[in-house]
């Protein structure tokens, strides 16, 4: 049946070039983590598998605020969307031959270079470059949605996301057991020079550059290390205790999900294939969770979502830790695929809500930097979790570490619970369809 034009369904081409470079971009990202960690989990420990998460999220910690300040000053989104996506394709070369760049490394320097190590600098050294692309895109969706549409903007954003990573985490199973390391990392490669097409396509509405910004380098510093008298944006309805609350969330959920491909292979004894399948539940339950409770997320308010998220979390650590006892592999499986659908909930609620937190109350010409802060506040936990969760797998295994880490993702639903206050602008119509479109 068809239906009267001016009620189809439309994808406008800008929405469909963010959905295809969104998916591509995460799609590489997810690929090359869980390769990375059941590659390094095959001969190490899992305090080395944790380090590979710590290497990233610290690239993050970094960098993620400066390439938003530095959109924000120059208004160059693209530039810099292009520039990182072609260094994080060149970042992931060494791995192609990770045993050879080894040896040449133990040939020059005076210790012989573990390939391990190599792994991990090539992960951190990929999210130095990759770290601009969420806080950047972020912003394109928070500002297509407006005030009234912001929830549901990005929660279509996130959705393409969440595509990506299923697709990476259902790919990598497959190409696991059909692939020797350095090919799988060349297909890692040519799907991110494929984002780095798709995101040259895109049209991020760079924004208007600074004037204020008589020097590029101390514009960006002040922004990123304000004075004592600079700081009040940090405190806009609890802005920074939201922060802290991520953080703290995060370490859950990093330190789990750092160990989780590892745990199972080696202990649950799950086939790979098994693996990138029962990993992809996460994602592809966000896919379509993502939209929904991006409207939720502008009807009933930023807050209340955010909250659930938080708690939801410290379930999926607990329902990880369960699957040990589990009867049988195919039991097994269906706890941690229940545990990682209980996740996607979680994230879904408590990230849109987060972002359209942010975009409520950040200044104007500060929203990237501000979106760059809340993903490094992520990356903090991501840092602290899988050292934390690895130290404690280590000593007293898998399960003691997923069940304590819960700990504090409960602990950040207390957090944003008493500190952080609702942001939801009053717009009539919100929720409802009569808000600003997402689509141009």
């Amino acid at each position: 049946m068809n239906l009267p034009a001016a009620r189809r369904p439309r994808i406008d081409r800008g929405t469909a070039l963010v959905g295809l470079a969104a998916v591509t971009r995460v799609t590489a990202g997810a690929l090359l983590g869980t390769s990375l960690a059941v590659h390094v989990g095959r001969t190490g420990s899992a305090l080395e598998v944790s380090l590979l998460a710590t290497a990233f999220s610290l690239g993050i910690i970094l960098f993620a605020p400066v390439w938003g300040a530095f959109a924000d000053v120059t208004g160059r989104r693209k530039l810099i969307l292009v520039a990182t996506g072609l260094g994080a394709t060149l970042a992931l070369t060494p791995l192609i031959a990770v045993d050879a760049v080894a040896a040449a490394a133990s040939a020059v320097l005076p210790v012989t270079v573990d390939p391990v190590w190599i792994q991990v600098l090539v992960r951190g050294l990929y999210a130095v470059f990759i770290a601009g692309f969420g806080p950047l895109m972020l912003t394109v969706a928070s500002e297509r949605g407006g005030p009234g549409g912001r929830g549901k903007s990005v929660g279509s954003y996130n959705a393409f996301t969440a595509a990506g990573s299923g697709a990476g985490q259902f790919t990598s199973g497959l190409l696991l057991g059909a692939l020797v390391p350095g090919d799988v990392y060349v297909v890692v490669a040519a799907v991110s020079l494929s984002a780095t097409v798709a995101v040259a396509l895109v049209d991020p509405g760079d924004a208007t550059p600074d004037p204020d910004a008589e020097s590029l380098p101390r514009e960006i510093r002040s922004r990123l290390l304000p004075a004592a008298g600079e700081r009040g944006h940090l405190s806009t309805n609890g802005l920074g205790w939201l922060y802290l609350g991520l953080s703290a969330r995060q370490a859950t959920v990093s330190g789990v999900g750092a160990l989780m491909p590892v745990y199972i292979v080696a202990t649950l004894g799950l086939p790979e294939a098994w693996m990138g399948a029962v990993l992809a539940f996460n994602p592809v339950s966000q896919t379509a969770l993502m939209y929904y409770l991006g409207g939720v997320v502008d009807e009933r308010g930023r807050k209340p979502m955010i909250t659930l998220g938080m708690a939801g979390s410290a379930v999926f650590g607990l329902v990880a830790a369960a699957a040990v006892f589990a009867p049988g592999g195919l039991a097994a499986a269906g706890v941690v695929a229940l545990g990682y659908v209980t996740l996607a909930v979680a994230f879904s609620a408590m990230w849109t809500g987060s972002v359209a937190f942010v975009g409520d109350v950040a200044p104007e010409n500060r929203e990237s930097e501000l979106m760059g802060l809340a993903s490094t506040a992520r990356s903090v936990g991501g840092v602290v979790g899988p050292l934390g969760v690895g130290a404690v797998a280590t000593v007293a295994g898998y399960p003691t570490a997923f069940a304590a880490a819960s700990v504090l993702a409960l602990a950040a639903a207390a957090v944003v619970s008493l500190r952080v206050a609702e942001s939801r602008p009053a717009v009539p119509g919100a929720g409802t369809g009569a808000g600003v479109p997402a689509d141009d």
